[in-house]
């Protein structure tokens, strides 16, 4: 990457990259802001002309981050071309709905062997592609990355102390982004496993909103473990069956972030799960929401493809009854208590006794 010195807001003198932000959501604004803060020019691309002409004008997002300052070189743009030619590296924060198109339709504007990067945490509802599958499939030439972690926009905002991980098969990828967004406040791991990575933070997203509607029935601490570490079972029983590494959901892409989106209001997914669990329906609590819960889309797609697999994930059938069905909280809630007591950790134990 080319470079200039100079001194960067949080302490730390350092060389000014040229970085691309696509999407102006909140996760997408608090990159843009880390970005910024650590002394890079940040291209931050985003549909709607108001948003820019707002964030260029206030240096707020106000829809995503009221009251937040975006601080540093930060250049809202409506021009996706121009952003991506000036970027040396490329972070997409676009929901997963519409991210093959733009993606397919902007092609032509990235160039051989730069870097891109998927921030979102989603699954294509066509052929169950991940974001990264997208990026291959869109612009191969292109060296393809996953950020992913327990890492809550509105907290990385405030400057609290988070940690993120970054996989990519390519050392090169993994140190640039390190270098990019490290800082005091923000740490960066590494990870080769791209698919276990990207597939434990879409997953995620399902076992929150189960999660809310637990926390809106007020059950116990007990019962709130149990429904974190079964979902964690659950999740990592369906990836490792589609080829991901096991151990990567003992990390901080893996429990890590679902601890974060399972015990606190701050997530999305677990807020829209609360409002159902406090007798909203589906609908109404994503429009109070005003901003996308993947997991939502997730749970579909999921169920789909665990039962076209034939893996056993008895949170993500009864969360598609609650939501999608005529089924009640409490006859779900009674039917996984009394479905069969299988092994606890699974990877430990004979494949015989794990059925």
């Amino acid at each position: 990457m080319s470079e200039k010195n100079t001194p960067q807001e949080n302490g730390v003198a350092g060389p000014v990259h040229d970085v691309t932000v696509l999407g102006g959501g909140s996760f997408g604004t608090a990159m843009a802001k880390v970005l910024g803060e650590n002394g890079h020019r940040v291209h931050f691309w985003m549909r709607s002309d108001a948003q820019a002409e707002e964030i260029r004008t206030t240096r707020i997002n106000s829809r995503y981050m009221p009251g937040i300052e975006l601080t540093g070189d930060i250049q809202p743009t409506n021009d996706l071309a121009d952003a991506v030619s000036k970027a040396e590296i490329v972070f997409v924060a676009i929901p997963s709905k519409a991210f093959r198109a733009v993606i397919r339709e902007n092609a032509d504007k990235f160039r051989d062997e730069q870097i891109v990067v998927s921030l979102t945490k989603g699954i294509e509802e066509h052929g169950f592609k991940l974001m990264s599958e997208i990026l291959q499939e869109e612009i191969s030439r292109c060296r393809i990355g996953v950020l992913s972690g327990p890492n809550l926009a509105a907290e990385i905002v405030n400057r609290d102390l988070t940690a993120t991980v970054i996989a990519a098969k390519d050392p090169d990828v993994r140190r640039a982004v390190q270098d990019l967004l490290g800082c005091e406040y923000f740490r960066v791991y590494a990870n080769v496993d791209i698919y276990g990575v990207e597939l434990a933070g879409a997953l995620k997203n399902i076992y929150a909103i189960v999660a809310g509607l637990a926390s809106a029935l007020e059950m116990g601490e007990n019962a709130k473990a149990m429904l974190i570490t079964r979902g964690l079972a659950e999740m990592s029983r369906f990836a490792v069956s589609l080829g991901a590494n096991p151990m990567t959901f003992m990390g901080l892409a893996g429990v890590g972030d679902l601890i974060v989106t399972c015990t606190s209001s701050k997530s999305r997914n677990f807020r829209v799960g609360y409002a159902v669990g406090q007798g909203q329906n589906l609908d109404d609590a994503v429009a109070e929401l005003g901003q996308v819960a993947e997991g939502i889309y997730t749970l579909k797609l999921v169920k789909e493809k665990a039962e076209a697999i034939g893996i056993y994930m008895p949170l993500v059938r009864g969360l598609y009854e609650i939501l999608y069905g005529n089924a009640s909280i409490k006859a779900v809630i009674n039917s996984l208590m009394m479905s069969v007591q299988n092994s606890d950790v699974e990877f430990i134990l004979p494949r015989t006794i794990t059925q």
